[in-house]
């Protein structure tokens, strides 16, 4: 039976002269199955010109040859398609010299949306990439307890100001302008106001990638936001149980609604990891995302543990990506960032400028 690295190696020599690159390399191939002799696999190009259906097809046939000749391959399935991507934002009035803006949402509280977007975006951080970080949840932010940093921002102008920065990121969060124990009882318009001014106001400088915090829900924070931020794509972040995954697929739909590129759903608390736990502990329902991306014909971007040290962490001010990399949720977080920039046309091993980059 072939290995997964032996049909990576082959479908290295289907090359890509406009690109200077291979299937492999630009990470166009996913999903890969091996089961026995059978392999499956799709293969997802995001182009900067549009292409023929015929040249598709052909790259699809050259990538079930060099499969097939693989020793003990049986049958190939190849699902191919490509997609026309833009370059780097032109000249724009919000985060114009910002590359990527990635929306974090849930239909819901409590799934720790909050902590995938903080270690999703220092996870960036690691790779390389610079980085800022949006806290849009108005009524509960929560990023300066997380990144243990609880200070005024600087005025850049009269009328701008800059980011705080915590953990190589440029933050901004509404908890940094009021007092801890101030409760927000905004009115939408105000809300409105205060998330368009972090959008036009605060000098976010040049960045690879802003993170936005999403606020629960899918009401006039999120309508907002999808309308007005420069929107690359969006996660999803749920938990297994399915009370979670309804309202999970709410969030999903307002995103298509919006014309908003769905990146894939993360499934966070997947199961338990701890002290005293032998293996892997399923609490509530682990698997159930994966099934759910499927059925709504989206990728499934990975698997996010359960582990005490993720919410200690979190409370002390330094995300587990920092405070404990060698840990199973910090590999997690890990992984979703360099399925992020996959999902963006670019490749996990690869400086950003040599990038192409998608709509």
């Amino acid at each position: 039976m072939a290995s997964t690295p032996e049909v990576h190696t082959a479908l290295k020599v289907v090359d890509l002269p406009d690109l200077k690159t291979d299937v492999v390399s630009a990470g166009f191939v996913r999903n890969l199955v091996i089961s026995g002799g059978a392999i499956s696999f799709e293969l997802t190009m995001a182009l900067p010109q549009a292409v023929p259906a015929s040249w598709v097809e052909q790259q699809k046939e050259r990538c079930e040859a060099a499969v097939k000749a693989l020793p003990g391959v049986t049958s190939v399935h190849v699902k191919a398609s490509a997609t026309v991507r833009q370059g780097k934002p032109a000249d724009r009035a919000v985060m114009p010299e910002v590359t990527h803006v990635i929306a974090v949402a849930s239909g819901k509280g409590g799934v720790g949306k909050s902590t995938t977007a903080a270690n999703l975006a220092l996870a960036l951080v690691a790779m390389g990439h610079k980085v800022g970080l949006l806290d849009a949840d108005i009524y509960g932010p929560s990023m300066p307890t997380m990144l243990g940093v609880n200070q005024r921002p600087d005025p850049a102008s009269d009328k701008t100001i800059k980011p705080v920065q915590a953990h190589g990121l440029s933050v901004m969060s509404i908890g940094f302008l009021v007092d801890q124990d101030t409760p927000m009882v905004w009115r939408g318009p105000m809300v409105h106001g205060a998330l368009s001014q972090f959008l036009e106001q605060v000098v976010w400088g040049p960045l690879d990638f802003v993170i936005v915090d999403m606020p629960p829900g899918t009401g006039d924070a999120q309508l907002t936001l999808t309308q007005r931020a420069p929107l690359s794509g969006a996660v999803i972040v749920t938990t297994p149980q399915q009370v979670s995954l309804i309202d999970a697929r709410k969030g999903l739909k307002m995103f298509e609604q919006v014309k908003v590129p769905v990146l894939g759903i993360v499934e966070n608390m997947s199961y338990l990891v701890a002290e005293g736990v032998d293996g892997e502990l399923d609490l509530f329902g682990r698997g159930s995302a994966a099934k759910a991306a499927t059925e709504l014909d989206v990728p499934f971007l990975g698997e996010i543990p359960l582990e005490p040290a993720v919410s200690s962490s979190g409370d002390s001010g330094t995300p587990i990506v920092v405070g404990a990399p060698d840990s199973r949720a910090a590999a997690a977080f890990a992984a979703l960032a360099k399925q992020v920039v996959t999902s963006l046309g670019g490749s996990a091993d690869k400086p950003l400028d040599s990038m192409v980059w998608q709509a």
